[in-house]
C-alpha cells in the first residue's frame, strides 16, 4: 500500500487535534482543581461542579515559547442564595491567574 501526500497530511493533522483536544482536556482538569481549592479556601462551594470554557489565544511566554492561554468562568456562593462568579486563566497546563468577584 502507497502512502500519499494527502492521506499522510490528514494523517498530521488528525494527530495534531487529538494532541490539542489532550492539552484541553487537562488544562480544564487543572482548571476544576483550581476552582474547588478556591471555594474551599475561601469557605465557599463551587456550583455545577465544574468550569466553563471561555475563551483560547495564542500568547508568548516570556522565553519566547508560544503556548496557549485559556479563560475558564465558574460559579460559586458564599452565603448560600447568591451566585457569584470568578474566573481562572490558564497559561499552558498551568494556573495563571483566579479572580473571584
Amino acid at each position: 500500500m502507497e502512502l500519499s501526500w494527502g492521506l499522510l497530511l490528514l494523517c498530521i493533522a488528525c494527530s495534531g487535534f487529538v494532541l490539542f483536544w489532550h492539552d484541553a482536556l487537562g488544562a480544564r482538569e487543572r482548571a476544576n482543581d483550581a476552582a474547588r481549592e478556591t471555594c474551599v479556601a475561601t469557605g465557599g462551594i463551587l456550583l455545577d461542579g465544574t468550569v466553563a470554557f471561555r475563551s483560547i489565544r495564542v500568547v508568548r511566554a516570556a522565553g519566547g515559547r508560544l503556548a496557549f492561554e485559556r479563560t475558564y468562568l465558574f460559579e460559586y456562593t458564599l452565603d448560600g442564595n447568591t451566585r457569584q462568579q470568578g474566573f481562572i486563566v490558564m497559561f499552558g497546563q498551568r494556573v495563571e491567574t483566579i479572580g473571584l468577584d
